[in-house]
């Protein structure tokens, strides 16, 4: 009942608005505030505003929209946890293409880094790696640049 009521007066009130919009010539914007005017009380005669009403104060729809809000909490929770843990989803964790080189799956394993002495362990192949004093490639390269 007070909802109508508002209703009823608000669009009275813009229908006010317009008229005094139409009185000073201007007539598209009081055609504009017109049919803003009439929204509200055609809420109330279509039975919109009884129908939202009815739901603003059920107790019974708040948990049902609380239980659709705890749904989607819990739905949106568990995929944010499956992408931050890849093999917990049951689904095999990206493998490295087939013709990948080693070098390109696990480049620490072949070369050091730059601020480590070489591999702990040298590889039979190769000789072993130059001391960590070596810095004539660095003494080329400011040389180079005029440093």
């Amino acid at each position: 009942m007070l909802a109508e009521t508002i209703c009823s007066a608000v669009s009275a009130a813009g229908l006010g608005i317009a008229v005094v919009t139409a009185y000073r010539r201007r007539f598209l914007a009081a055609a504009r505030i017109t049919a803003y005017s009439l929204v509200p009380i055609g809420l109330v005669l279509t039975g919109v505003v009884e129908w939202l009403t009815g739901i603003v104060f059920n107790p019974t729809v708040w948990i049902g929209f609380a239980l659709l809000g705890l749904a989607w909490l819990i739905l949106f929770t568990t995929r944010a946890v499956e992408r931050r843990s890849p093999g917990s989803s049951g689904k095999p964790a990206k493998k490295a293409k087939a013709g990948a080189s080693p070098e390109a799956v696990a480049p620490a394993a072949s070369q050091p880094s730059l601020g480590t002495a070489g591999p702990t362990t040298p590889r039979r192949d190769q000789p072993p790696a130059a001391p960590a004093d070596d810095f004539s490639d660095i003494e080329a390269i400011l040389k180079k640049h005029g440093i």
